[in-house]
């Protein structure tokens, strides 16, 4: 007798070709994977990538995409080396973005991706061209994913995050209205708010100081502790600590 073993099947990685074909698409992706990663990150079920294998069928390793960005409702974020679907709950990627370059055709974007991501169950499908600022998207109905007319002051269903374009320029917005940065962007911001905490505190201490040194002075003009007290906004308890006991 004869034992007979299935065979291992391989699930690619990587095709060989880079994340992004120019500096525009990849911070663009990068904007939208950090954007999109900080609006969940507190949110235990939501799964966000970019460029990855996303395996949607067992065993069918030939049937794959990278979306540029993926969004999954219902899956924990964490590292992973491909999406294969039959490990994820089954559970699709409900939201795509595609940012176009030189090397992808419209053909490509919107039918051979539109079509895979229409089969497979993409809800929300986006794609972006910076070189032209055409922005499409594409909104599951039934079986289908129909265009959406009026893309531009479009919120996403799923994200509540607001698509808008600055001239040609794509801009995305939190459901709270901020916009969507650079990570290099919001280092600048946070070291703004840094240096801005340090003047309002060197500010504050300064008033307090002057405030200290006043005690005595109005003092020596005869107020009382109490009327010093509420003319400088302090507690009665601070301004005794200026009266000498032996007078």
């Amino acid at each position: 007798m004869t034992s007979s073993t299935t065979p291992e099947i391989i699930y690619p990685e990587s095709d060989g070709l880079p994340l992004a074909d120019n500096t525009v698409q990849f911070r663009l992706i990068t904007v939208i994977v950090w954007g999109l990663a900080d609006l969940y990150k507190d949110d235990p079920n939501v799964f966000i990538a970019g460029d990855l294998f996303w395996y949607p069928q067992y065993r069918q390793p030939w049937v794959k995409q990278a979306p540029d960005v993926m969004v999954v409702f219902g899956r924990p974020p964490g590292d992973r080396r491909s999406y294969k679907q039959w490990e994820e709950d089954n559970i699709p990627p409900q939201v795509v973005f595609e940012i176009a370059s030189a090397s992808n055709s419209i053909a490509e974007l919107e039918g051979t991706k539109l079509e895979f991501y229409t089969q497979f169950g993409v809800e929300e499908y986006y794609v972006y061209n910076p070189d032209t600022g055409r922005l499409k998207g594409w909104l599951r109905s039934g079986k289908i994913l129909t265009p959406i007319k009026l893309i531009e002051g479009w919120v996403s269903p799923r994200l509540g995050v607001r698509f808008e374009k600055e001239g040609t320029e794509l801009q995305l917005y939190r459901p709270d209205g901020e916009r969507f940065v650079t990570p290099i962007e919001i280092r600048a911001q946070r070291e703004q708010e840094r240096q801005r905490a340090e003047i309002a505190e060197g500010e504050r201490n300064a008033i307090a100081q002057q405030q200290l040194e006043a005690i005595p002075k109005l003092l020596e003009m005869g107020l009382t502790t109490t009327q010093v007290a509420e003319a400088l906004s302090l507690s009665l308890d601070t301004v005794e600590q200026f009266v000498d006991p032996s007078s």
